[in-house]
């Protein structure tokens, strides 16, 4: 018979009797800064526990539908609620006129009613909402509100916007950024231009928007939901519901996944609404339908490019025109145009460059925040150009790029320095030189992966293959101007280590990052990162990867606070300043070996605690001609992608993208390659096949069979041939923002590889079959 006792890092087992007992001492687990530490939420969500908000319950739960509009655009003439209203099981419905507050709502312009009035603006628009006993009494409810609609002509083109009537009482125009700098008459030897056009890609997350709304005793109401920026939801529905700040309080469930601002507020404060009025928990779980048609999508972009070079393929000046379609509300647009129009360039120098920016409304679904917005249109026509020049001139696509490569110290048409490390030929050069997969020649046919998927129906004598490459460029954290400021608190109480910010976990890792600074910085082991609500100070926004940087900044500085608070007094004692003490696996050990103590010695039973704050160095807005500091910092990002091409189909099968990338630092391997690979599939996604179809601002097909995304059979091999860690020493940890650059470049490689295999201009994304193919089918 054996036992066993669970120790402090030993095992002591009780061996049969005759035998001599044998102890062994177990390996602490590799933790801290550097280290693949899993994530500690993996568990759950792998064995299907993990709490998500459309798991949520209460009791006397009553459930909520909206009703929206089913045209893109028309004059609202009457609301009839009183059937609706009457039918058993429904408590309440409202419209507009309940709304007890500001009815504005918007993550960057509050221009978005939280339910129509006069006019619907967009296809989905929020009308009414129910709250019932049942789910299908709710809708059934919805269904029977009688809305009296007056139809007009929707504007779907932005092109029109410009002349078309007010859509909105702010006008079309959003923002128009012109840029100017350097010589407008500059001119160079060999001339190229080129239209392109950026589809709507959608965010497309796991699961659908959902949410529960729960009123309390003084009058106020708690919103449990999947947001990504409590704070500002928090005082959104605050405005909306007439209430102090203090009377709303917004809880943080599980999010699926982000790869935008991942909660509507447009589901939250009818919820909420709903709550009050009913004095009941309210609950509604989005459709995927209802998800496509409420949350914000990618900017569709039209943009036209003329860029100027010298005999020897050296940049001179870069012309460009931006037309970014907002939607029906402006939203991030004004954000995502000024980043479109400072990287319009991209990674490379020129001395003149000469930008025009618009975003403007339109009755099309709204656009908003989703990874490298405006960057990522910009480099899919940029490194079109790229690819043109270097056709006209007779060089290496690659060649042509390194030729140009924008490095540190160089000036950005905005006229900001770029100061932090900016590796671009060297990314490049990584990729280029990285080794080709084989040829489908050297196996045999039967074998070939063809375009088209597995056993694709085309001809392999009519298959080209082609290799392109895209430089991306994003920037980190907010710009123009924007306060970015976290803050977060560590308590140390015996072997335990508590963290608590408000930086929501949106799958970017930063949970794990928290865990893995306090271990490195305090020597504990286990460390806990608290639940997120809005009782805690702001951290702002999951977006730009900037909890990274700025929450991960204001966990190290209160980490770092706690640790002189443990060390000072042992310091005290054996008289030696604390910078002579190291913590490491629990331990406090002296430069000399003279202290040799634990954590949990030290700290006898008290728990420390500190609070602190990170805010990087301010930016400014742009100016009226586009200049202007207006940047923390940049991260880039070099893919090469091989596609082979079937020039009869138009099919694209991608075989591998190569990609080498500046990160800073590596703080979590693992899991940086994770975000890498999900950037590029992304990317890959709005190459080939993501594009929200719209047909005079209807949207057609919103479910995730009309919307295709790419799956484990549509991802080639990825491979990260080069990480530089060339540290920023702006940033905490030196470390770079990893996801949104290689969704910037990874479009434009396979545009860039189309065109190498077939010759065609290849200007629309995603690229249709008919784009790739060069001889018609018969």
């Amino acid at each position: 018979m054996t036992g066993t006792h669970e120790g402090a890092g030993a095992v002591t087992v009780t061996a049969a009797p005759g035998t001599a007992p044998a102890t062994t001492e177990a390996e602490p687990a590799p933790h801290g800064l550097g280290v693949s530490l899993p994530s500690a939420d993996a568990p759950a969500k792998t064995q299907g526990t993990f709490p998500y908000a459309a798991d949520l319950w209460a009791e006397g739960l009553l459930w909520a539908a909206i009703l929206r509009s089913p045209h893109p655009r028309a004059r609202i003439l009457s609301i009839d609620t009183k059937h609706a209203a009457e039918m058993p099981g429904v408590r309440a419905v409202v419209t507009h006129e309940d709304v007890p507050g500001d009815a504005g709502h918007g993550r960057g312009t509050p221009d978005r009613p939280v339910f129509a009035k006069d006019e619907v603006r967009h296809h989905g628009e929020p009308i009414a909402a129910i709250a019932a006993d049942h789910p299908d009494t709710a809708r059934l409810a919805a269904a029977a509100i009688a809305v009296e609609y007056e139809v007009l002509e929707p504007v779907t083109d932005p092109q029109l916007a410009f002349e078309a009537e007010p859509l909105h009482p702010d006008g079309n125009l959003v923002r128009h950024i012109p840029l100017r700098f350097g010589d407008p008459e500059a001119t160079g030897e060999v001339v190229v231009e080129g239209l392109y056009r950026i589809g709507r890609q959608d965010p497309a997350p796991i699961g659908a928007e959902a949410g529960l709304a729960v009123p309390r005793p003084d009058g106020g109401v708690e919103i449990y939901t999947a947001a990504t920026d409590p704070h500002t939801d928090r005082d959104l529905a605050a405005a909306c519901f007439g209430l102090p700040q203090d009377k709303v309080k917004v809880v943080v469930t599980g999010v699926p996944g982000a790869t935008a601002d991942r909660e509507d507020p447009g589901i939250q404060l009818p919820l909420g609404m709903l709550a009050l009025r009913t004095g009941c928990p309210v609950k509604l779980a989005a459709t995927r339908e209802e998800s496509f048609l409420s949350h914000a999508h990618r900017h569709p972009t039209i943009l036209r490019y003329r860029h100027h070079a010298d005999a020897e393929g050296t940049l001179v000046k870069v012309e460009a025109q931006i037309l970014m379609d907002a939607g029906a509300y402006a939203d991030t647009s004004a954000d995502a145009l000024a980043a479109a129009v400072s990287f319009a360039c991209g990674p490379y120098v020129v001395p003149h460059a000469f930008v025009e920016g618009w975003a403007v409304r339109t009755n099309n679904p709204p656009a908003g925040h989703l990874r490298g917005e405006g960057a990522m249109q910009v480099c899919a026509a940029y490194e079109g150009q790229m690819d043109k020049l270097a056709a006209k001139l007779g060089l290496d696509p690659a060649e042509l790029r390194l030729r140009n490569a924008m490095a540190t110290g160089d000036i950005l048409p905005t006229s900001q320095t770029v100061t932090c490390p900016a590796p671009v030929a060297e990314l490049l050069q990584a990729v280029k030189d990285a080794p080709l997969p084989d040829l489908p020649k050297d196996a045999p046919q039967e074998e070939w992966l063809l375009p088209g998927g597995p056993e694709g129906a085309g001809d392999p004598s009519a298959v080209r293959r082609g290799v392109g490459y895209g430089i991306g460029m994003v920037h980190m954290l907010g710009a123009e101007g924007a306060d970015e400021v976290s803050t977060a608190t560590v308590k140390v109480s015996g072997s335990v280590a508590t963290v608590i910010c408000a930086a929501v976990e949106t799958g970017s890792g930063f949970s794990t990052l928290a865990r893995q600074i306090v271990q490195e910085t305090l020597g504990v082991e286990e460390v806990h990162v608290a639940a997120v609500d809005t009782d805690q100070p702001p951290a702002g926004a999951a977006c730009h990867s900037r909890h990274t940087w700025v929450s991960g900044g204001a966990v190290e500085r209160a980490a770092k606070m706690v640790r002189t608070q443990l060390l000072q007094p042992l310091a005290h004692k054996f008289g030696m300043s604390t910078e002579l003490l190291q913590i490491a696996d629990g331990k406090i050990t002296s430069y000399d070996g003279v202290l040799s103590t634990t954590v949990a010695e030290a700290l006898d039973g008290k728990e420390l605690w500190a609070t602190a704050q990170c805010r990087p160095h301010p930016t400014e807005p742009l100016d009226d001609t586009g200049q202007g500091d207006a940047f923390v910092g940049l991260a880039f990002c070099a893919i090469r992608c091989v596609a082979d091409v079937d020039i009869e189909l138009g099919t694209i099968r991608v075989v591998e993208l190569s990609v080498a990338q500046d990160v800073g630092r590596v703080l979590n391997p693992a899991q940086l390659r994770a975000r890498i690979e999900a950037g590029v599939t992304q990317g890959l996604g709005a190459a080939l096949m993501e594009n929200l179809r719209t047909t005079r601002g209807l949207v057609r097909h919103p479910d995730l069979t009309g919307y295709p995304l790419p799956t484990s059979l549509d991802a080639p091999d990825i491979r990260i041939v080069k990480l530089i860690e060339e540290r920023d020493v702006v940033a905490p940890f030196g470390a770079k923002p990893v996801s949104a650059a290689p969704v910037v470049a990874a479009p434009a490689a396979v545009a860039s590889a189309v065109r190498a295999a077939t010759g065609r201009p290849i200007g629309r994304l995603p690229i249709r079959p008919q784009a790739a193919a060069l001889t018609p089918l018969s």
